[in-house]
């Protein structure tokens, strides 16, 4: 990464903007095993849960971001986190499933503010180093996802749903920290047009129009292979360990902690490699090299599937920033509408992919959604019509 140039401070206080926000997304899925049980909910319940979540986030992040590009505001970070922080509150005290719905959507809706404001703010201080500052600011999201477990089996698990409210004090810091952010982001965008970063202004793909549209749905179809295949292990790999070992949910809760960690370091390594080698050559790597680890997991022994959950993690996260990236290179100057978009996506796709394997779980079993999910990665083969794109 070009550090000489880049805004490292900003960087880091994005990831940890996006960390804390992401951490308070962590805590849905993490307490299904137990709102479950005091609620009595089906798993086709506990998938609609996770699609309320994730589809009042798909929808609004596009408009989130293309308002981000026409009309940038420094402080609408700080607006999208009051949200959360309404939403988690609600959440501490839901006794009912249209309760539990209406206050995901809140926390829904403070994550489609944060994610596409937060790309651009990332992409404004890259240095140029786009995919590598692209890392950071996702790599604190998946931490977040990863202490979210954790975080739940440490206090809600032992002191109930209550026990909630305490991650309301944490949002309270990631106001603080995104209004930081906000008066960095304002000088930004009374120096550059509109918000938008040198890098954007510069970039020119020399594509047709063509390419151009074949290249959106190459990445269409490999952003519905990524998130379909995660959404199934983020949401019921838990389900998972507890049904085919015998596990505890303290100890499924840390399977889930390991997987969503190696997801950190795969983002890392793939931010760095697509910065000095290509955006495409990365992506293939992540889908096919991941491929045969998924495929092998399911017929797997405890400490094998461990293993392997973590490999599976660690090769296909690689490919999340380029995806990101090279989306944003296809269309300049639209790094916030294109943000929003694909990040609005990605949870939309989880979401029903969420809600789709969990009426599969209750018609079948949730091992065998397991088997059919392990074929997802091998639609990474679509990379082949990925035109290569030489960045300036």
């Amino acid at each position: 990464m070009n550090r000489k140039n880049a805004t490292i401070s900003v960087l880091l206080m994005v990831s940890l903007g996006h960390l804390l926000n992401d951490m308070f997304q962590a805590v849905i899925p993490s307490i299904y095993p137990m709102i479950k049980e005091t609620l009595g909910l089906s798993f086709m319940q506990i998938g609609a849960i996770t699609l309320t979540n994730q589809v009042t986030s798909s929808l609004l992040q596009p408009v989130v971001g293309y308002l981000s590009d026409k009309h940038p505001r420094p402080y609408r970070l700080v607006i999208g986190m009051c949200f959360t922080l309404t939403g988690l509150l609600l959440l501490s005290v839901a006794d009912s499933f249209p309760l539990v719905l209406l206050s995901v959507a809140f926390v829904g809706v403070g994550s489609s503010v944060l994610h596409p404001e937060s790309s651009k703010v990332a992409r404004l201080a890259s240095g140029g180093a786009k995919g590598m500052a692209q890392s950071i600011f996702q790599i604190g999201g998946n931490v977040g996802r990863a202490l979210g477990p954790v975080a739940v089996a440490l206090i809600v698990v032992p002191h109930g749903q209550g026990s909630i409210r305490w991650f309301a004090v944490l949002a309270l810091v990631a106001v603080w920290v995104l209004a930081r952010i906000g008066r960095w982001y304002k000088r930004q965008i009374e120096q550059y047009v509109g918000g938008k970063s040198k890098f954007d202004m510069e970039n020119d793909t020399h594509l047709t129009r063509r390419q151009v549209v074949v290249a959106l749905i190459v990445l269409l179809v490999l952003m519905f292979s990524k998130d379909f295949y995660t959404a199934n292990i983020q949401n019921y790999l838990t389900f998972y360990m507890i049904d085919k070992f015998g596990l505890s949910v303290t100890a499924s809760q840390y399977v889930l902690f390991a997987f969503l960690v190696s997801t950190a370091v795969g983002l890392l390594v793939g931010g760095e490699v697509g910065d000095r080698y290509g955006r495409k050559y990365v992506i293939w790597v992540s889908f096919l090299g991941s491929s045969p680890f998924a495929l092998l997991l399911p017929y797997c022994n405890l400490t094998w599937t461990i293993v392997l959950v973590i490999l599976v993690g660690m090769v296909m996260s690689s490919a999340m920033s380029a995806i990101l990236v090279y989306g944003t290179e296809l269309l300049p100057g639209n790094v916030g509408m294109i943000s929003g978009a694909f990040f609005g996506l990605s949870f939309g796709l989880g979401g029903i992919g969420s809600a789709l394997f969990g009426w599969l779980a209750d018609i079948s079993s949730i091992q065998h959604v397991f088997q059919l999910t392990a074929f997802l990665p091998l639609l990474g083969i679509v990379t082949y019509f990925l035109p290569n794109i030489k960045d300036r």
